[in-house]
């Protein structure tokens, strides 16, 4: 029984180095799976909220995109343009509602422009689009917006260079 005691006395030093030695690794390999999953999770975040905004955007009326001839990045009329960063933001038309991420405190990275393309002859448009010569088609676009650390609140990480970016455009069916 004393020899099988001195052994493991003799071996926990050695663990206990060992230990030492491979848990700096082991941290940065866990905290650093943490980040980068939660970046993963704020991209997919914001693709899903350009998406729903595009959606949002491209049932607004035909009179909001106006279109008599090709044109590119127009401005929509009315107040599509603030309702659709309203949506894209917080999930809801109304001001006042909480942001899809905490660090989406403005809706300035939130950019909403339409295309008018031409219905050329090859196409056969039907529907709401059979009188048309030219089809208005919205896009939504956030670019450069900051992201926000999990570590940040504990002054271990402060990555600000990475930014989110997601586009999305759909044909304006103007329900």
């Amino acid at each position: 029984m004393r020899s099988i005691l001195k052994a493991c006395e003799e071996n926990s030093g050695a663990a206990a180095a060992e230990m030492a030695l491979v848990m700096p690794v082991l941290l940065v390999l866990m905290f650093g799976s943490f980040e980068l999953g939660n970046y993963f999770l704020n991209e997919h975040v914001v693709a899903k909220a350009v998406r729903d905004g595009a959606r949002f955007a491209a049932r607004q009326s035909f009179t909001a995109f106006p279109c008599s001839a090709l044109g590119t990045g127009l401005a929509p009329g009315g107040s599509v343009v603030t309702d659709t960063q309203s949506v894209t933001r917080t999930g809801q038309v109304t001001s006042g509602g909480s942001p899809r991420l905490t660090s989406w405190n403005d809706a300035s990275h939130i950019s909403v422009t339409y295309d008018c393309v031409s219905t050329n002859s090859n196409n056969d448009y039907s529907g709401i689009y059979s009188t048309k010569n030219y089809l208005p088609r919205v896009k939504v676009t956030v670019s450069a917006q900051p992201y926000r650390s999990l570590f940040t609140k504990i002054g271990l990480a402060n990555v600000s260079s990475l930014t989110l970016n997601a586009e999305s455009q759909a044909a304006v069916a103007g329900i």
